[in-house]
């Protein structure tokens, strides 16, 4: 059984790229879709608030315990799975990339970076009595104003833009403003050209020559976004899709090392054995999902 690939759903939201849901929507209403306590790949932004309950949320194959106060961050294709075991309470606010891009041509946003290939990157944040109140009503601010009769999109995006800038300043390991615009630029134009080629190279000088930049330069780049070499964040992005493609297509070994261009099984196994801990059938069956 594959890992399902969650889309926005534009016809819930009449913001069209952003919608705010109470979490126990999710486990109180029939859902045929998919089980969101089996893992799932998204294609947009969720933040998850908890008000109430605790548990476990798995992110990339990593779980982090929730509890009241948490704050949970799920970036764009990655995998995760909700825990319902204690119904907890809370919100869930989901966003698309257009969204950000809308909200950052009106008015001063943080940039999202890839901090999630760092192994130190967490999902989870916890937040104090003050800053879990704050942080809610700007989300219940955001619910209101998305209800009301005579909605305007530039109110959400500016209720959006205050919370995402409290969370940028509750997130200090997560602090990029040292970026330059062209720096900004360049790592995303890198990390689109992984996206698109880290099937057929891992080799960080071909990145600089297509980024029309020095390899020095590319470097500088990703350790101020990520705290990662160049080498290390494609690395770090070709083992989490590996992970991903061996639970969710159920890839063979042979198969996965055909893929990703190993001359043979052996070296595939060795070098995912070195960075993760265990070979790829062992990784596999510990996230194989079950049949319903």
């Amino acid at each position: 059984m594959n890992i399902p690939h969650i889309s926005f759903n534009h016809n819930k939201s009449e913001q069209a790229e952003l919608e705010v849901i109470p979490l126990s929507r999710l486990y109180l209403t029939d859902i045929n879709s998919h089980n969101p306590q089996l893992p799932h790949r998204v294609s947009f932004f969720i933040l998850i608030c908890i008000d109430q309950g605790e548990g476990k949320h798995m992110v990339d194959f990593k779980t982090v315990n929730f509890s009241p106060g948490s704050l949970i961050f799920v970036q764009p294709e990655q995998v995760h799975a909700f825990d319902f075991s204690a119904q907890p309470q809370g919100h869930i606010v989901l966003f698309t990339q257009k969204f950000l891009d809308r909200v950052h041509a009106n008015m001063r946003l943080p940039n999202y970076t890839p901090t999630h290939l760092n192994q130190q990157h967490t999902a989870l944040l916890m937040l104090d009595t003050e800053n879990h109140s704050r942080i809610n009503t700007f989300i219940n601010e955001m619910c209101h104003e998305i209800k009301h009769a005579a909605s305007d999109p530039l109110i959400v995006m500016y209720l959006f833009s205050t919370l995402a800038l409290m969370l940028h300043r509750l997130r200090p390991q997560s602090r990029h403003d040292n970026l330059s615009t062209g720096q900004s630029i360049k790592l995303g134009d890198f990390f689109s050209l992984l996206q698109a080629h880290f099937l057929t190279t891992r080799d960080a000088n071909w990145y600089a020559n297509k980024l029309n930049i020095t390899y020095k330069t590319l470097n500088i780049i990703c350790k101020l976004s990520t705290g990662l070499t160049a080498k290390n964040m494609i690395d770090a992005f070709t083992l989490i899709e590996m992970k991903r493609r061996l639970v969710i297509a159920n890839l063979s070994t042979q198969k996965l090392a055909y893929d990703f261009g190993f001359d043979d099984v052996s070296n595939f196994v060795k070098y995912f054995k070195k960075h993760v801990g265990s070979t790829p059938s062992q990784f596999q069956k510990q996230y194989k999902i079950p049949v319903l």
